[in-house]
């Protein structure tokens, strides 16, 4: 059941490409629409891609503490979906993703979920890989509540992007990722603890679109069970893995990444 909280939030939008196909993209926390720019760029001929700004992210408005965060999003994200659509998503936002395509599977024509951090699943399946990520994320988690979010912030971007060190990062971009690190705790029960039920019997069956799981190779260990984890548990998944690629995958090998999704659509209509 979904917790009581007032109105919806309204998000904002980007489009990306001007392609036959109707793609919605959804990013990863403390990151943005505008993540998307690379990989869209690489399909504009292909599909025309629609990404929103998480709460508490981008041009978005600041999350109102309301509700369930995963809940919050998957109400503000749910109305863009007004056909059918492929859907690909994120890390959290690849959570998100999984949640429209079983509730609303008629409009899901396709689901991309890169490094999807569901790590319910591993819990299930790998226990001990869920408790060494716990243990390298408890810096993160003990500079935030001493108040430090921008150390926070600094040492979750650390642990899950191989790209630019923090001090690098142009002012702006660590101002964004501090606003955003407050929403990653509030996501804790939705990615460790299932709030959703998605795990339970049957329910994940009506995500039966093609699915494509992908990760890179040198990403988290726990993101290796939970991909694994999800195509064994998916009606008709396969589960890809980029060679030299970390978790901000979309990012740092959008050709590869393209390439990847070129490969679930032909496995379906256009």
């Amino acid at each position: 059941m979904k917790d009581a909280h007032g109105p919806a939030q309204k998000i904002a939008t980007r489009h990306f490409g001007q392609g036959p196909r109707r793609v919605l993209a959804l990013h990863c926390t403390i990151a943005h629409a505008g993540a998307w720019r690379g990989l869209a760029g690489l399909l504009k001929d292909e599909a025309r891609v629609l990404a929103p700004d998480m709460l508490s992210h981008g041009r978005s408005p600041d999350w109102d503490g309301q509700g369930d965060f995963q809940d919050r999003e998957v109400e503000a994200v749910a109305p863009l979906l007004t056909e059918p659509m492929d859907l690909i998503g994120h890390s959290f936002g690849a959570t998100i993703a999984l949640r429209l395509a079983v509730e609303h599977p008629d409009l899901v024509r396709s689901l991309a979920l890169i490094e999807p951090v569901f790590l319910a699943v591993a819990k299930q399946d790998a226990p001990e890989l869920v408790a060494a990520h716990d243990r390298e994320a408890a810096p993160i988690w003990e500079a935030y509540e001493a108040g430090d979010h921008a150390l926070a912030a600094r040492l979750f971007n650390r642990m899950w992007s191989s790209g630019p060190r923090w001090p690098d990062l142009p002012e702006a971009t660590r101002a964004a990722m501090t606003r955003g690190i407050r929403v990653v705790p509030a996501c804790d029960a939705s990615v460790f603890q299932d709030k959703a039920g998605l795990l339970r019997p049957g329910v994940l069956d009506a995500a039966a679109m093609p699915v494509l799981l992908l990760r890179g190779s040198l990403t988290q260990p726990v993101i290796a069970a939970v991909n694994e984890g999800l195509a064994r548990r998916l009606p008709d998944a396969r589960s890809e893995v980029i060679e030299g690629a970390g978790h901000m995958l979309p990012i740092s090998h959008p050709e590869a990444t393209a390439a990847a999704i070129r490969r679930l659509w032909a496995r379906g209509a256009v």
